[in-house]
Protein backbone atom coordinates (compact mmCIF):
# COMPACT_ATOMS: atom_id res chain seq x y z
CA UNK A 1 0.00 0.00 0.00
CA UNK A 2 1.21 3.35 -0.55
CA UNK A 3 2.16 5.19 2.46
CA UNK A 4 1.24 8.38 1.09
CA UNK A 5 -2.08 7.66 1.49
CA UNK A 6 -1.80 8.21 5.69
CA UNK A 7 -3.24 4.88 6.81
CA UNK A 8 -1.60 3.90 10.14
CA UNK A 9 1.60 1.82 10.07
CA UNK A 10 0.33 -1.49 11.19
CA UNK A 11 -3.14 -1.87 9.22
CA UNK A 12 -3.56 -5.33 10.39
CA UNK A 13 -3.04 -5.20 14.56
CA UNK A 14 -4.70 -1.57 14.37
CA UNK A 15 -5.72 0.30 17.97
CA UNK A 16 -9.32 0.00 18.74
CA UNK A 17 -11.31 3.08 19.70
CA UNK A 18 -14.99 3.87 19.15
CA UNK A 19 -16.11 6.93 17.30
CA UNK A 20 -17.82 8.44 20.03
CA UNK A 21 -15.01 8.67 21.83
CA UNK A 22 -13.37 10.75 18.91
CA UNK A 23 -16.54 12.83 19.29
CA UNK A 24 -16.37 13.72 22.97
CA UNK A 25 -12.62 15.11 22.48
CA UNK A 26 -13.56 16.81 19.66
CA UNK A 27 -15.91 18.65 21.12
CA UNK A 28 -13.79 19.78 23.59
CA UNK A 29 -11.47 20.89 21.43
CA UNK A 30 -14.11 22.86 19.15
CA UNK A 31 -15.14 24.31 22.37
CA UNK A 32 -12.17 25.76 23.35
CA UNK A 33 -11.95 27.08 19.78
CA UNK A 34 -15.00 29.43 19.42
CA UNK A 35 -16.65 30.15 22.77
CA UNK A 36 -19.89 29.86 21.07
CA UNK A 37 -20.32 26.31 20.81
CA UNK A 38 -23.04 25.23 22.97
CA UNK A 39 -23.57 21.26 23.92
CA UNK A 40 -27.35 20.05 24.50
CA UNK A 41 -28.30 16.09 25.65
CA UNK A 42 -31.11 13.95 26.27
CA UNK A 43 -30.32 12.14 29.37
CA UNK A 44 -26.95 10.58 27.60
CA UNK A 45 -24.17 12.81 28.69
CA UNK A 46 -21.93 9.82 29.33
CA UNK A 47 -22.85 7.81 26.68
CA UNK A 48 -22.19 10.19 24.02
CA UNK A 49 -19.37 11.48 25.19
CA UNK A 50 -20.91 15.08 25.80
CA UNK A 51 -19.67 14.71 29.64
CA UNK A 52 -16.07 15.57 28.82
CA UNK A 53 -17.24 19.12 27.08
CA UNK A 54 -20.00 19.36 30.26
CA UNK A 55 -17.11 19.21 33.05
CA UNK A 56 -14.79 21.87 30.97
CA UNK A 57 -17.81 24.29 29.94
CA UNK A 58 -20.76 23.65 32.40
CA UNK A 59 -21.90 26.96 31.47
CA UNK A 60 -22.22 25.87 28.07
CA UNK A 61 -23.82 22.96 28.56
CA UNK A 62 -27.85 22.15 28.84
CA UNK A 63 -29.35 18.98 29.96
CA UNK A 64 -33.17 18.24 28.72
CA UNK A 65 -33.53 14.98 30.09
CA UNK A 66 -35.78 12.56 27.90
CA UNK A 67 -36.81 14.72 25.41
CA UNK A 68 -35.40 14.91 22.08
CA UNK A 69 -38.27 16.73 20.17
CA UNK A 70 -37.33 19.79 22.97
CA UNK A 71 -33.56 19.00 21.95
CA UNK A 72 -34.11 19.86 18.31
CA UNK A 73 -36.40 22.91 18.82
CA UNK A 74 -34.68 24.81 21.96
CA UNK A 75 -30.79 24.26 19.65
CA UNK A 76 -32.48 25.69 16.68
CA UNK A 77 -33.53 28.72 18.55
CA UNK A 78 -30.21 28.89 20.08
CA UNK A 79 -28.89 28.86 16.89
CA UNK A 80 -31.19 31.29 15.18
CA UNK A 81 -29.72 33.95 18.41
CA UNK A 82 -25.75 32.71 17.46
CA UNK A 83 -25.00 29.92 19.17
CA UNK A 84 -23.22 27.23 17.57
CA UNK A 85 -25.25 24.13 19.50
CA UNK A 86 -24.55 20.46 19.10
CA UNK A 87 -27.25 17.68 19.90
CA UNK A 88 -26.37 14.72 21.49
CA UNK A 89 -28.47 11.56 21.79
CA UNK A 90 -29.04 8.00 20.37
CA UNK A 91 -29.14 7.99 16.61
CA UNK A 92 -32.61 5.92 17.22
CA UNK A 93 -34.11 8.72 18.88
CA UNK A 94 -32.44 11.73 17.49
CA UNK A 95 -32.75 12.09 14.12
CA UNK A 96 -35.09 8.97 14.87
CA UNK A 97 -38.07 10.48 17.27
CA UNK A 98 -37.27 14.12 16.32
CA UNK A 99 -37.34 13.42 12.84
CA UNK A 100 -40.05 16.51 12.48
CA UNK A 101 -38.55 18.93 14.76
CA UNK A 102 -35.31 18.26 12.58
CA UNK A 103 -37.27 18.53 9.36
CA UNK A 104 -38.96 22.13 10.54
CA UNK A 105 -37.15 24.06 13.34
CA UNK A 106 -33.75 23.19 12.05
CA UNK A 107 -33.25 22.25 8.23
CA UNK A 108 -36.33 24.77 6.81
CA UNK A 109 -35.08 27.80 8.75
CA UNK A 110 -31.22 26.74 8.07
CA UNK A 111 -30.57 26.84 11.69
CA UNK A 112 -26.62 26.43 12.57
CA UNK A 113 -27.79 23.35 14.17
CA UNK A 114 -25.46 19.84 14.89
CA UNK A 115 -26.77 16.85 15.16
CA UNK A 116 -24.89 13.61 16.58
CA UNK A 117 -26.44 10.46 16.62
CA UNK A 118 -24.39 7.86 18.34
CA UNK A 119 -24.84 3.97 18.57
CA UNK A 120 -25.85 3.91 15.51
CA UNK A 121 -25.87 0.46 13.04
CA UNK A 122 -25.90 -2.86 14.05
CA UNK A 123 -23.04 -3.29 16.29
CA UNK A 124 -24.63 -1.40 19.03
CA UNK A 125 -25.06 -4.91 20.02
CA UNK A 126 -27.33 -6.06 23.06
CA UNK A 127 -29.28 -3.24 23.12
CA UNK A 128 -31.23 -4.69 20.24
CA UNK A 129 -33.48 -3.41 17.41
CA UNK A 130 -35.24 -0.69 19.12
CA UNK A 131 -31.81 1.16 19.89
CA UNK A 132 -29.95 -0.30 16.33
CA UNK A 133 -30.37 2.82 14.06
CA UNK A 134 -30.43 1.42 10.57
CA UNK A 135 -32.12 4.27 9.00
CA UNK A 136 -30.64 7.50 10.23
CA UNK A 137 -28.94 8.35 6.95
CA UNK A 138 -31.43 8.42 5.25
CA UNK A 139 -33.72 10.43 7.02
CA UNK A 140 -30.89 13.18 7.38
CA UNK A 141 -29.56 13.03 3.82
CA UNK A 142 -33.67 13.40 2.74
CA UNK A 143 -33.40 16.61 4.07
CA UNK A 144 -32.83 19.65 2.44
CA UNK A 145 -29.96 22.24 3.57
CA UNK A 146 -28.52 19.32 5.72
CA UNK A 147 -24.74 17.81 5.44
CA UNK A 148 -24.53 13.98 6.63
CA UNK A 149 -21.10 12.94 7.79
CA UNK A 150 -19.98 9.24 8.82
CA UNK A 151 -16.49 9.12 10.30
CA UNK A 152 -14.79 5.41 9.30
CA UNK A 153 -12.52 5.81 13.10
CA UNK A 154 -11.83 8.05 15.98
CA UNK A 155 -9.33 10.43 14.81
CA UNK A 156 -11.59 10.69 11.78
CA UNK A 157 -14.58 11.74 14.28
CA UNK A 158 -12.84 14.28 15.72
CA UNK A 159 -12.26 15.85 12.76
CA UNK A 160 -15.16 15.81 11.55
CA UNK A 161 -16.32 17.18 15.07
CA UNK A 162 -14.07 20.21 14.40
CA UNK A 163 -14.69 20.60 10.80
CA UNK A 164 -18.68 20.88 11.71
CA UNK A 165 -18.31 23.40 14.00
CA UNK A 166 -16.66 25.62 11.47
CA UNK A 167 -19.10 24.93 8.50
CA UNK A 168 -22.53 26.92 8.52
CA UNK A 169 -25.95 24.71 8.61
CA UNK A 170 -27.58 21.64 9.82
CA UNK A 171 -25.12 18.91 9.93
CA UNK A 172 -25.82 15.36 10.84
CA UNK A 173 -23.11 13.26 12.74
CA UNK A 174 -23.10 9.44 12.74
CA UNK A 175 -21.39 7.97 15.32
CA UNK A 176 -20.65 4.01 16.99
CA UNK A 177 -20.64 2.53 20.23
CA UNK A 178 -18.41 -0.17 19.97
CA UNK A 179 -14.21 0.38 19.99
CA UNK A 180 -13.26 0.04 16.12
CA UNK A 181 -10.46 0.02 13.83
CA UNK A 182 -8.50 3.31 13.83
CA UNK A 183 -7.08 3.16 10.29
CA UNK A 184 -6.28 6.34 9.90
CA UNK A 185 -4.00 8.97 11.53
CA UNK A 186 -3.66 12.36 12.77
CA UNK A 187 -2.11 13.73 9.33
CA UNK A 188 -4.74 12.11 7.49
CA UNK A 189 -6.30 14.58 5.38
CA UNK A 190 -9.78 15.55 6.12
CA UNK A 191 -12.25 17.80 4.33
CA UNK A 192 -16.00 18.05 4.32
CA UNK A 193 -17.62 16.97 0.52
CA UNK A 194 -13.77 15.01 -0.35
CA UNK A 195 -14.04 11.02 -0.21
CA UNK A 196 -9.93 10.04 1.11
CA UNK A 197 -8.76 7.29 -1.42
CA UNK A 198 -7.31 4.62 1.36
CA UNK A 199 -6.51 2.36 -1.28
CA UNK A 200 -5.49 2.48 -4.90
CA UNK A 201 -6.78 -0.34 -7.72
CA UNK A 202 -8.04 -0.97 -10.98
CA UNK A 203 -10.11 -3.99 -11.03
CA UNK A 204 -12.79 -2.83 -8.56
CA UNK A 205 -13.96 0.09 -5.90
CA UNK A 206 -15.37 -0.29 -2.41
CA UNK A 207 -17.07 3.12 -1.77
CA UNK A 208 -17.93 2.84 2.14
CA UNK A 209 -18.22 4.48 5.31
CA UNK A 210 -17.59 4.68 9.12
CA UNK A 211 -16.14 1.48 11.17
CA UNK A 212 -16.50 -1.14 7.88
CA UNK A 213 -13.91 0.90 6.20
CA UNK A 214 -11.68 -1.80 7.92
CA UNK A 215 -13.50 -4.44 6.50
CA UNK A 216 -13.00 -3.12 3.25
CA UNK A 217 -9.38 -2.31 3.91
CA UNK A 218 -9.06 -6.06 4.47
CA UNK A 219 -10.84 -7.78 1.87
CA UNK A 220 -8.67 -5.23 -0.25
CA UNK A 221 -5.14 -6.73 1.30
CA UNK A 222 -6.61 -10.36 0.93
CA UNK A 223 -7.63 -10.05 -2.44
CA UNK A 224 -4.30 -8.42 -3.63
CA UNK A 225 -3.43 -12.42 -3.03
CA UNK A 226 -5.61 -13.31 -5.55
CA UNK A 227 -3.97 -10.86 -8.35
CA UNK A 228 -7.14 -8.83 -7.81
CA UNK A 229 -6.53 -5.30 -7.80
CA UNK A 230 -9.12 -3.41 -5.17
CA UNK A 231 -9.67 0.41 -4.57
CA UNK A 232 -10.58 1.72 -1.19
CA UNK A 233 -12.51 4.64 -0.76
CA UNK A 234 -13.55 6.63 1.93
CA UNK A 235 -16.80 8.48 1.49
CA UNK A 236 -17.15 9.81 5.09
CA UNK A 237 -19.18 12.61 3.31
CA UNK A 238 -22.70 11.16 2.50
CA UNK A 239 -24.09 14.54 1.59
CA UNK A 240 -22.86 16.56 -0.62
CA UNK A 241 -21.22 13.30 -2.38
CA UNK A 242 -17.58 13.44 -3.48
CA UNK A 243 -18.76 13.04 -7.04
CA UNK A 244 -15.84 13.42 -8.86
CA UNK A 245 -13.86 11.03 -7.14
CA UNK A 246 -16.76 8.50 -7.11
CA UNK A 247 -17.03 8.84 -10.77
CA UNK A 248 -13.63 8.84 -11.62
CA UNK A 249 -12.71 4.96 -9.97
CA UNK A 250 -16.31 4.02 -11.28
CA UNK A 251 -14.49 5.04 -14.72
CA UNK A 252 -11.13 3.59 -14.33
CA UNK A 253 -12.86 0.00 -12.38
CA UNK A 254 -16.03 -0.27 -13.95
CA UNK A 255 -17.30 -2.48 -10.87
CA UNK A 256 -18.55 -0.67 -7.55
CA UNK A 257 -19.75 -2.11 -4.06
CA UNK A 258 -21.01 0.17 -1.54
CA UNK A 259 -20.47 -1.03 2.27
CA UNK A 260 -22.13 0.54 5.27
CA UNK A 261 -23.43 -0.05 8.42
CA UNK A 262 -26.98 1.09 7.34
CA UNK A 263 -29.77 -0.44 5.87
CA UNK A 264 -28.95 -0.72 1.71
CA UNK A 265 -31.76 1.14 1.02
CA UNK A 266 -31.81 5.17 1.38
CA UNK A 267 -27.86 5.40 2.66
CA UNK A 268 -24.54 5.71 1.25
CA UNK A 269 -25.21 2.63 -1.60
CA UNK A 270 -28.29 4.66 -2.60
CA UNK A 271 -26.66 8.14 -3.02
CA UNK A 272 -24.26 6.33 -5.08
CA UNK A 273 -26.23 4.35 -7.41
CA UNK A 274 -28.74 7.34 -7.88
CA UNK A 275 -25.24 9.62 -9.00
CA UNK A 276 -24.56 6.51 -11.54
CA UNK A 277 -27.66 5.86 -12.71
CA UNK A 278 -27.27 9.55 -14.31
CA UNK A 279 -23.58 9.79 -14.87
CA UNK A 280 -22.36 6.40 -15.36
CA UNK A 281 -24.48 2.71 -15.24
CA UNK A 282 -22.08 0.71 -14.40
CA UNK A 283 -22.52 -2.52 -12.66
CA UNK A 284 -22.78 -2.61 -8.35
CA UNK A 285 -23.40 -4.39 -5.40
CA UNK A 286 -24.54 -3.22 -2.13
CA UNK A 287 -23.62 -4.67 1.38
CA UNK A 288 -25.40 -3.31 4.29
CA UNK A 289 -28.53 -5.01 5.95
CA UNK A 290 -31.22 -5.54 3.85
CA UNK A 291 -35.08 -4.58 4.83
CA UNK A 292 -34.76 -5.82 8.38
CA UNK A 293 -34.51 -5.18 11.53
CA UNK A 294 -31.81 -5.91 13.69
CA UNK A 295 -31.53 -7.93 17.19
CA UNK A 296 -29.74 -8.69 20.17
CA UNK A 297 -26.14 -9.87 19.82
CA UNK A 298 -22.91 -9.63 19.94
CA UNK A 299 -21.74 -7.11 17.78
CA UNK A 300 -18.67 -9.20 15.68
CA UNK A 301 -21.56 -11.69 15.34
CA UNK A 302 -24.45 -9.35 14.32
CA UNK A 303 -22.14 -7.49 11.52
CA UNK A 304 -21.55 -11.53 10.07
CA UNK A 305 -25.13 -12.49 10.36
CA UNK A 306 -26.20 -9.70 8.43
CA UNK A 307 -23.73 -9.86 5.52
CA UNK A 308 -21.52 -7.14 6.17
CA UNK A 309 -18.24 -9.42 7.33
CA UNK A 310 -15.10 -9.79 5.58
CA UNK A 311 -16.37 -12.95 3.26
CA UNK A 312 -19.68 -11.25 2.28
CA UNK A 313 -17.96 -8.12 1.27
CA UNK A 314 -15.39 -10.78 -0.85
CA UNK A 315 -18.79 -12.30 -2.62
CA UNK A 316 -20.13 -8.87 -3.38
CA UNK A 317 -16.58 -8.58 -5.10
CA UNK A 318 -16.15 -11.56 -6.74
CA UNK A 319 -20.05 -11.01 -7.74
CA UNK A 320 -19.53 -7.54 -9.44
CA UNK A 321 -16.48 -8.67 -11.18
CA UNK A 322 -18.42 -11.62 -12.77
CA UNK A 323 -21.21 -9.20 -14.31
CA UNK A 324 -18.15 -6.54 -15.94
Amino acid sequence: MNPNLYLVKDILKPEQKATRDGYGDGLVLAGEKNKNVVVLCADLTESTRSLAFQKKFPERFVELGVAEQNLASVAAGMALAGKIPFISSYATFSPGRNNEQIRTTICYNQANVKIAGAHAGISVGPDGATHQALEDIGLTRMMPNMTVIVPCDYEEAKKATLAAAELVGPVYLRFTREKSAIVTTNDTPFKIGRAEVLKDGKDVVIFGCGALIYNAIKVALELEKERISVAVVNVHTIKPLDKDTILKYAHNTRAVVSVEEHQIYGGLGSAIAELLAKEMPVPMEFIGVDDSFGESGKPEELVEKYGMGVESIKKAVRKVLSRK
